[in-house]
């Protein structure tokens, strides 16, 4: 529910109480105020969502509270009541900031009629504020990275920007697609104009027109009201089309034909609705593999490929990765409400090694997961980061497999897949590491006994004097 927390101002005691009782029916909470002075008393401490405001109060005029509001950056929307409205009442109302307002005596229906406006009216509120300030630490909009790659890529960008191009990204997935299109909107003449983006690979097929370009009430099953599509919420800005490969030839059509002549009409619509909007687009398809098995438009692609930016996976910018996986690590420790927490070295080779197929979205989940086992404040090793490599070769190429590694200088064995073994080796060594070589603390760790523990060293050849003397005595205490 959009609104949740109702005031009603209204110096009538009866009508006061009566429509809270009648809010409160509908599962609003409704407080009340008889005076302008009890109102701000009660704006001072509560947020509200909606007030219905009197204009007649004992002292003074509703308007004043109602101009007052304006000045608030989180304002409710406000129902003027009034016994008798004139033109001039409401068009002072109005242009003070009211929504909407009720003549006395009104009825059930013109309350539930008027809190129906009001609600939607608010969601769209919120939804516009959400969108426009959308700047949480998930969407910072900000490309990061060193390498001659990155540098070449933010010339690329601050050139296209100024232009009102059609721009293709083609990279694979997880590479940062829709970072690099934001970039190029907030650096565009459009950056204060709507950014509006429709994935294609996940709206279903039947939806997806509806989707492009809206439809009119009635024009299928379940199209009850009219719907604007994002072409016609973009006008003015951006459309990114995200994985425009995925959608069918029949659409493709329709959409070569927005990309030329900037119009469409609404499914079930006949009006023509023209639209001034940038196209940017994405794929992590080959789209002239597409194009040859008959899946892909020549014709669209040629539209939408005016400039084309290809963006590099992760392991053609190796370089970036110790700069990255900090930031990471400093985001998700803020996240989670965890101290700061570091990579150590082996940690950091661990990364440089790892081929990185999911790329940068791959390494943003590496590092979370790190982050979270790591706990408070402690140094995450490799095996918090659940990768493949295994321990050993780590171990063997401490020269290689530091961060300022070349790709080419990575041994072979480093990056083939380890046995299931391995990884159990790997996992137990770590657990005794960060336990100090405290057995029994290891083995609560690992959720193993200490026997167990002592068998897998022994089997690693890692067993202590110690533990050959306790394999000695019972049989020992056996013979005698």
């Amino acid at each position: 529910m959009a609104i949740e927390k109702i005031l009603v101002v209204e110096d009538n005691e009866i009508i006061c109480k009566n429509l809270a009782h009648q809010l409160r029916q509908r599962r609003y909470s409704a407080d009340t105020a008889l005076t302008l002075a009890a109102a701000r008393e009660v704006l001072g401490k509560e947020e509200i969502d909606l007030m219905f405001l009197d204009l007649r109060l004992p002292d003074g005029e509703g308007i004043e509270l109602l101009r007052e509001l304006q000045q608030r950056p989180q304002k409710p929307v406000v129902i003027v009541t009034t016994g008798s409205v004139t033109v001039q009442t409401a068009v002072d109302c109005m242009r003070a900031g009211a929504f909407d307002y009720l003549t006395k005596p009104f009825s059930y229906e013109e309350i539930d009629a008027a809190l129906q406006k009001a609600e939607s009216f608010n969601q769209l509120l919120k939804v516009s504020r959400f969108l426009n300030h959308e700047l949480d630490d998930e969407v910072r909009f900000e490309l990061l990275g060193q390498s001659a790659a990155m540098e070449q890529l933010r010339q690329l960008i601050r050139k296209v920007a100024r232009t009102d191009a059609t721009v293709m990204i083609q990279g694979e997935s997880g590479t940062g697609k829709e970072l690099i299109a934001r970039a190029i909107f907030n650096e565009s003449p459009r950056a204060n104009a709507p950014f509006i983006r429709v994935n294609c690979a996940s709206v279903p097929e039947n939806l997806i027109e509806s989707e492009f370009f809206g439809h009119e009430k009635g024009a299928f099953t379940g199209a009850l009201n009219k719907r604007e599509g994002r072409f016609e919420l973009a006008h003015g800005g951006t459309i990114l089309l995200d994985e425009v490969s995925e959608i069918s030839t029949a659409l493709q059509a329709k959409l070569l034909r927005v990309l030329q002549e900037r119009e469409f009409e609404r499914i079930g619509g006949s009006r023509t609705i023209k639209v001034d909007v940038r196209v940017i687009a994405t794929t992590n398809r080959n789209l002239q593999d597409s194009i040859a098995r008959g899946e892909f438009r020549e014709d669209l692609y040629f539209r939408l490929n005016v400039v084309p930016i290809h963006v590099p996976p992760l392991r053609d910018r190796r370089d970036d990765i110790p700069l990255l996986s900090e930031r990471f690590v400093e985001r998700f420790a803020r996240k989670h409400g965890l101290h700061q927490t570091h990579l150590s070295e082996p940690a950091q080779a661990a990364l440089m090694a790892h081929r990185w197929p999911g790329n940068i979205r791959e390494l943003q989940n590496v590092i979370e997961r790190a982050v979270i086992l790591g706990g408070e404040g402690e140094t995450i090793q490799p095996a918090h980061l659940g990768l493949n490599a295994p321990a050993a070769s780590l171990a063997a190429a401490p020269a290689l497999l530091s961060p300022l590694a070349a790709p080419g200088q990575l041994p072979d064995q480093v990056l083939q897949f380890p046995t299931l073994g391995e990884l159990e080796k790997q996992h137990i060594l770590a657990a005794l590491q960060r336990c100090e070589d405290n057995r029994t603390h290891a083995a609560k760790l690992l959720d193993i006994s200490v026997r167990t523990l002592r068998n897998k060293l022994k089997e690693y050849g890692q067993a202590a004097p110690a533990d050959e003397v306790e394999e000695v005595r019972p049989a020992a205490a056996q013979t005698a």
